[in-house]
């Protein structure tokens, strides 16, 4: 009977110490609660929403209402509507300048007459559309962000959503702060160790690297944020073949006129400005051989071509005088051809007269 009472209590011993040891393993669990998860999550996004607020640019996006007038070709005789958006489809990407800005999208066609218009003997249909347009009209003034793609010593470039251009060039660029910083020659045998396993046309982060780029003077980093963006400012569109592209600035102040560049001044700027001084200024003899000497260092400058284009010029405006000094000469000739015709004329005349009268006086005897 005793012997049955200990194996009991021998296995409730047993019992409550592996109990003590699941608690005790349990009690040191790393698992975090789900609501840290979630918290954790959305700081995440968060963070995600105010990354994107710097390069936020919806600003330059607007949607337009429009009303225009379309020809659409006989082709599309069976379903003008289907005309009508293969026309407009042909305005994407390009800048209109009724719209101001780049149609990127177009939505909501509406006609405005139930019937469409054929002038005289033209077989295009004209039709008269409303539609809303989706452009990207930027402003000068405007605060955007773009991706910098290229850097050099006179102008760094960007791409704004990846499509649309931007230079910023060096008068615009805070060079007090910044510098340019050239990057490693393509012979150079450490730039060939060093970047064997990347791309030689893009940098670590996407940058194109491969010129150099625009460092901070005091903490060496690199100009724009960690992904490569920099914020501008518009200061000018560019507009060519239905293509639009930004100047943008860096500059505090970039509409200040410190930042418009000077037209540096050369030998012949110099010699043009010693002409234009009047001819009742004296000049001594220091200041002619100056001239001389610099009329001598700019035809040492001149290269074949424009020497032989100055010659060229010179030939021809000789010709030009014999020519105006021969036809000077032939009309002298003339008058005076013509003076000794009237005098020979004149005297002539004298001669008849004075023949009459002698007639006459012998008759009167």
């Amino acid at each position: 009977m005793s012997q049955r009472v200990e194996a009991h209590k021998s296995k409730k011993r047993k019992h409550a110490a592996a109990t003590a040891v699941d608690i005790s393993v349990a009690e040191p669990s790393t698992k975090r609660p789900k609501k840290d998860k979630e918290a954790k999550r959305l700081a995440k996004e968060q963070a995600k929403l105010d990354k994107g607020k710097f390069r936020a640019t919806d600003d330059a996006f607007r949607v337009v209402r429009a009303s225009l007038t379309v020809t659409v070709p006989p082709v599309f005789a069976a379903d003008l509507r289907g005309g009508v958006e293969e026309m407009l489809d042909s305005m994407l990407m390009r800048y209109i300048p009724a719209l101001q800005g780049v149609v990127l999208a177009h939505d909501r066609l509406e006609f405005l007459d139930k019937v469409a218009t054929i002038k005289a003997d033209c077989p295009f249909a004209i039709c008269k559309v409303a539609l809303d347009a989706t452009v990207w009209s930027p402003q000068v003034g405007m605060k955007l962000a773009g991706k910098i793609n290229l850097c050099s010593p006179d102008h760094i470039s960007l791409l704004v959503h990846r499509t649309f251009n931007v230079s910023i060039p060096r008068h615009h660029i805070t060079t007090d702060e910044y510098e340019f910083e050239y990057g490693p020659a393509e012979n150079d045998p450490e730039f060939g160790a060093g970047e064997a396993g990347k791309d030689p046309a893009t940098g670590a982060e996407g940058q194109v690297e491969g010129g150099g780029r625009w460092v901070h003077k005091v903490t060496g980093t690199k100009l724009g944020d960690e992904d490569g963006y920099l914020e501008f400012t518009v200061i000018g569109l560019t507009i060519a073949n239905q293509m639009l592209s930004l100047v943008g600035s860096i500059q505090p102040d970039p509409f200040s006129p410190a930042h418009v560049p000077k037209a540096p001044v050369t030998t012949a700027t110099k010699a043009a400005q010693s002409v234009s001084r009047p001819d009742t200024v004296m000049l001594s003899e220091k200041e002619v051989d100056a001239l001389i000497e610099e009329g001598q260092d700019s035809d040492e400058e001149e290269d074949a071509f424009q020497r032989l284009g100055r010659m060229a010029d010179e030939a021809e405006a000789a010709e030009r005088r014999k020519q105006e000094v021969a036809q000077e000469e032939a009309r002298k000739e003339k008058k005076r051809k013509r003076r000794e015709s009237k005098a020979q004329d004149r005297t002539a005349d004298e001669e008849d007269v004075l023949g009459e009268k002698k007639s006459k006086k012998k008759r009167k005897s």
